[in-house]
């Protein structure tokens, strides 16, 4: 920026920058915060004053970070969890702020999401915030604290822990087995278009090409709702489609591969309390409830 008269930090506006800079628009920033957009854009641009530097740039697409604002991000995130922990009081030892966790949709609403909430009894200084998007979130941009993820991440300055062994299976009716098993064709369920690059959704284009796809919807928990419908079969975790007593396995050839689960957090927040607690409590759970993720009998 041209200039370069800095004048006092206010946390407030500290504050907004980070809403920016994980949601990556003036209106999500300001949907979080319960501002308007003015007031997103007003105090950007007064952080900036006071640090003499520009941190974000205007793109068609909404706004990203400039050197400067990656360098702001950790610093930034660190007065957060202060801030946080001071308005709580001190406790001691214990884990206090909040924890920003990401997962997919159906294990979030089917698994985590009673097991998190569980977690705040236990742990009255923490907060959970419970994300659910197919999108790959990032670490590095304080989008999420913890992520919960199929696959291990390649890159990023991250720790990766794998959770278990995600099997799947064919759910249709137990009426539409028995048409199956008498010979008619399977008909299928499955993803909409804008989330046909999952890899369910390729494996099952890939291998049942030519079979009809009767109902498109983009999460598993509403395939499951259609194949309970009688709409056809669809290909689901063991943990989404055992939920619902309605619907049973169906035996089809090629079996559908596992996918590896994993939970990942920033290197330098090993050591958070906070977020090293909702992190050992997740690990806890995938390990100890496997009958959950088995076959349904």
């Amino acid at each position: 920026m041209a200039d370069k008269k800095r004048t006092a930090l206010d946390w407030e506006d500290v504050r907004v920058f980070l809403a920016l800079a994980r949601h990556g628009s003036l209106s999500a920033a300001a949907r979080v915060l319960s501002v308007n957009h003015a007031t997103v854009a007003r105090r950007v641009q007064s952080l900036e004053r006071s640090l003499g530097e520009r941190l974000v740039d205007r793109r068609v697409d909404g706004y990203v970070l400039t050197p400067a604002g990656t360098r702001l991000l950790e610093p930034a995130n660190e007065m957060e969890t202060a801030a946080a922990n001071l308005s709580r009081g001190s406790r001691g030892d214990q884990p206090v702020g909040l924890v920003r966790v990401n997962a997919p949709p159906s294990l979030s609403q089917l698994f985590l999401a009673s097991r998190l909430a569980g977690l705040c009894g236990k742990y009255p200084g923490i907060d959970v915030n419970l994300a659910t998007d197919f999108r790959t979130v990032s670490l590095e941009r304080h989008e999420a604290d913890i992520a919960v993820r199929f696959g291990r991440p390649q890159d990023g300055d991250v720790l990766a822990k794998r959770l278990r062994s995600i099997a799947f299976g064919f759910y249709a009716t137990a009426e539409y087995r028995r048409r199956i098993k008498a010979g008619a064709d399977p008909t299928f369920v499955g993803f909409d278009e804008a989330n046909a690059h999952l890899p369910e959704a390729l494996w099952l284009s890939r291998h049942f090409a030519r079979n009809r796809m009767s109902f498109r919807t983009d999460s598993q928990s509403s395939q499951s709702v259609a194949a309970r419908a009688g709409a056809g079969i669809a290909l689901l975790p063991h943990f989404v489609g055992k939920m619902d007593d309605k619907l049973v396995v169906c035996e089809l050839e090629p079996e559908p591969p596992s996918r590896e689960l994993w939970l990942i957090i920033r290197r330098q927040n090993r050591d958070s309390l906070h977020i090293r607690a909702v992190a050992e409590h997740i690990a806890f759970v995938f390990a100890n409830e496997p009958g959950f993720f088995e076959r349904k009998r």
